[in-house]
């Protein structure tokens, strides 16, 4: 009976021992590692007495889990420029979050279509003319306004979104390539698009 006893309390000792560090690898390490259950039981739990044969450890599987689908797509910002409406659109996904009325690219100096991103952002810009490199710094004289948010560029030149000084030639086409807006419409869009941001510009 004592023998009895003394094996059952060995087996139940070496049980103990055995469970022990399989509960402190816990099944998300298991995953981690990339081994099957049942195999990093195994190997989590030595035997520390070889007359007696090793535990088998059979964990149910676990359920599937299926990805959702991404709604990234749905909540992204992208603008849409619409240049025979002279007009900005800011979409979420198919949603319209607001409008902008803007000035286009006269004859000559067409505003160019595709598929753009926004490739820099800039509070309070300096303007520097292409033609004669003079600047113009901050302030009411500043034909970029208060907001500059660029599309385009060939190394030189720069396209891209930016208010204006002159609100009354907005709806028109007048301008060097650029989209012009009222200083609050480019304050307003230039906190609702981030560097990346899809422009999509259509005839």
């Amino acid at each position: 009976m004592r023998v009895a006893n003394s094996v059952m309390w060995q087996i139940s000792q070496q049980q103990k021992r055995r469970s022990r560090p399989f509960l402190s690898i816990g099944l998300g390490c298991a995953m981690l590692l990339g081994l099957p259950f049942a195999t990093q039981a195994q190997e989590a739990l030595p035997s520390p007495n070889n007359s007696l044969p090793p535990l088998l450890i059979i964990l149910p599987p676990l359920p599937s889990i299926e990805t959702p689908p991404s709604d990234a797509n749905a909540l992204t910002v992208h603008l849409v420029v619409r240049l025979s409406q002279h007009q900005v659109y800011v979409y979420r996904g198919d949603q319209v979050l607001a409008h902008y009325t803007i000035a286009i690219g006269k004859r000559g100096w067409e505003t160019p279509t595709g598929s753009f991103q926004v490739l820099s952002k800039e509070k309070n810009p300096v303007f520097k003319s292409f033609k004669t490199g003079a600047l113009i710094y901050p302030g009411p004289d500043n034909p970029l306004g208060v907001r500059w948010i660029g599309i385009w560029t060939d190394g030189k030149t720069q396209i891209g979104f930016h208010g204006t000084n002159q609100e009354e030639l907005l709806g028109k086409a007048v301008s060097h390539g650029c989209i012009r807006m009222r200083n609050q419409d480019v304050s307003a869009l230039f906190e609702q698009v981030s560097i990346g941001t899809t422009v999509t510009i259509e005839p």
